[in-house]
């Protein structure tokens, strides 16, 4: 079906949404995905009618096949951004169209239909919209997950005739649970993330299963997160499990492991590159081993290195472990220029200082 189509939403009304009063209390603390919005969009695919039946209604389970080709053979995409409350009791998007983007870019390396971007858009407007009162106030912000799976009952190896589009909301706080100032990362030198002709620059639920092991093992080691090595040569930084990664030098300048098939493009990654050169910052992206990230840390010429994504925002490192050892990097905690991105980075987001890219999509 053409990129074009467009789609009717039905509005199906909420026969009991959450009270007030419970709503309240949950969102004093919400955590990170585990509090869930009353509503949720359902958007069908099939290759005879194209994207049809298109409804925001009350969330509730997904009835499913036991043959339904997503259990079987993993087809599967999926998105993640945020809506943040404006002062003027209004709500926003930040960059929404390049997750619409990247979405259609992921469906196309899984073999699966093209969502248009206008629908993807106007699906997380209308959930916004809906579920307003779910948006916390401070930090906090509704995190938005629109996802898609093949839903043909089949069993053979082919692209399905059939799928799903959703998107799900939930309020959500601080994504790391640590209060310490910077977050310390395990790197793996037993599990890589993705390999050169993979999926390892879609966002699929595959990648993240095959992550799994190695984050649990960089739990067993103290660690918040896990760092993946590349997979031919086993030593080039790639991305931790779920964010990318950048490095500050004593000189002032950034690096960051260059996009190639087996990272995937970030959107905070991308805004901060952005933002970094508007500051007249220079920007590497270029390949970092793990012996010179080492190396760097001990001779002081690596001043600060931070995590980046829509979850996390920007988290400063401040201590690496692998199997060599551990190393800490600066003063084991945030660093100004750290802080000086993630200030310029949440200040556009939250509407609290200019917009010079036009990335801020107001909601209502």
């Amino acid at each position: 079906m053409p990129n074009t189509q467009s789609v009717k939403f039905a509005r199906v009304p909420h026969p009991s949404p959450l009270p007030a009063a419970k709503r309240a209390e949950l969102l004093k603390n919400p955590g990170f995905g585990r509090v869930f919005t009353d509503h949720m969009v359902t958007i069908h695919y099939s290759d005879a009618e194209g994207w049809h039946d298109a409804k925001i209604e009350p969330r509730a389970p997904i009835p499913m096949d036991p043959a339904a080709a997503v259990l079987h053979y993993a087809q599967e995409i999926f998105e993640g951004l945020k809506a943040y409350r404006t002062a003027d009791g209004g709500a926003t998007l930040f960059r929404p169209e390049e997750n619409a983007r990247r979405f259609q870019q992921s469906a196309k390396r899984l073999a699966m239909p093209i969502l248009p971007e206008s629908v993807f858009l106007e699906a997380c407007d209308l959930l916004v919209s809906t579920d307003r009162a779910w948006i916390p106030d401070g930090d906090g912000s509704l995190y938005l997950r629109p996802f898609m799976f093949a839903n043909e009952n089949f069993l053979g190896v082919k692209p399905s005739s059939g799928y799903l589009f959703m998107v799900i909301a939930s309020s959500v706080g601080s994504y790391f649970k640590t209060d310490a100032p910077a977050v310390s990362v395990w790197v793996s030198t037993e599990y890589t993330r993705a390999a050169p002709g993979g999926t390892g620059a879609a966002k699929c639920g595959g990648n993240y299963a095959a992550s799994l092991l190695a984050q649990a093992e960089a739990t067993k080691h103290g660690c918040d997160q896990v760092v993946f090595l590349d997979a031919v040569e086993q030593r080039w930084i790639e991305e931790l499990g779920g964010m990318n990664v950048f490095f500050v030098f004593d000189d002032g300048s950034l690096s960051t492991p260059p996009l190639g098939g087996t990272i995937l493009p970030g959107i905070t990654r991308s805004s901060l590159i952005t933002l970094a050169k508007d500051k007249g910052i220079k920007v590497r992206e270029e390949r970092y081993s793990i012996d010179q990230w080492r190396t760097d840390a001990g001779t002081g010429r690596l001043r600060e290195a931070f995590a980046c994504g829509t979850a996390a925002v920007v988290t400063p490192i401040g201590t690496v472990r692998s199997k060599d050892g551990e190393f800490k990097i600066g003063n084991g905690g945030s660093g100004a220029k750290t802080e000086e991105l993630k200030a310029a980075l949440v200040g556009i987001q939250r509407s609290r200082a200019p917009d010079p890219h036009g990335w801020i999509h107001k909601v209502f």
